[in-house]
């Protein structure tokens, strides 16, 4: 696996709720605020990309009726609820934060300037990324690659609610195979579901490690960030 001193986590917005639910559960919230802490107690840098599928997702807005390009915009916003909630319970826990939006949002955020994150995560601080990229039609997994490569950053750990990449559907197959390593060369041949393709591009082009892992697993993110083995590592 690969150790990393600074290291990029994207967390899906499902992960903020309760299984099957949509809203903040801030059970899970708090769980995952005192696994960053440890991290930092290990002088481990961490920034970390929100989804915000828990409360809107971009695409679900045309079933509804509304404008796809709008609902983009507004799943940015649930992104700055759940990352606003990330960074209370961090700072309750001791750890320092900031909170960096691609949108303006100044009232509650920072504006995403790469040499001020930088310079936070230097300090100690972990940095909450929220607003995506700050445009529509891109999805959180490809901020998470965008500003993971920016930041320097040694590996991506992508935070799911599965165990890591199958070499098949495992929803529909019973004797789908959880891969504990792969290539990217043989996420493209076989067709394995890790990201969407621009950011699997991305890390591709740019040697960027990711790791893909269920954040339910006791203690998974501090296992991945160690380097220990967990769900499944991606790389050239």
């Amino acid at each position: 696996m690969v150790e990393a001193r600074r290291i990029l986590l994207k967390i899906s917005g499902e992960g903020f709720a309760r299984e099957g639910e949509t809203g903040l559960d801030t059970e899970r919230v708090k769980a995952l605020a005192t696994q960053l802490r440890k991290l930092t107690e290990e002088k481990v840098q961490v920034a970390c990309v929100i989804g915000g599928g828990n409360i809107l997702r971009g695409k679900q807005s045309e079933s509804l009726g509304i404008n796809r390009a709008t609902g983009d915009y507004m799943g940015m916003l649930a992104t700055v609820i759940n990352g606003l909630a990330l960074s209370d319970a961090l700072e309750s826990n001791g750890v320092p934060t900031r909170v960096m939006s691609a949108i303006d949002v100044h009232k509650v955020c920072e504006p995403f300037i790469r040499r001020r994150a930088l310079c936070h995560l230097e300090k100690g601080r972990v940095v909450v990324l929220v607003g995506g990229l700050g445009s529509p039609y891109f999805t959180t997994d490809t901020a998470a690659a965008q500003r993971a490569i920016e930041l320097d950053c040694s590996v991506l750990l992508k935070a799911t609610m599965v165990d890591g990449v199958y070499d098949k559907d495992p929803n529909t197959f019973d004797d789908a195979v959880l891969l504990p390593e792969v290539s990217f060369q043989q996420v493209l041949k076989q067709r394995l579901r890790v990201m969407d393709q621009t950011a699997f591009t991305l890390c591709r082009e740019h040697d960027l490690p990711i790791v893909v892992f269920d954040m339910n697993a006791e203690n998974g993110l501090l296992a991945a960030a160690r380097g220990e083995k967990i769900g499944t590592l991606i790389k050239n």
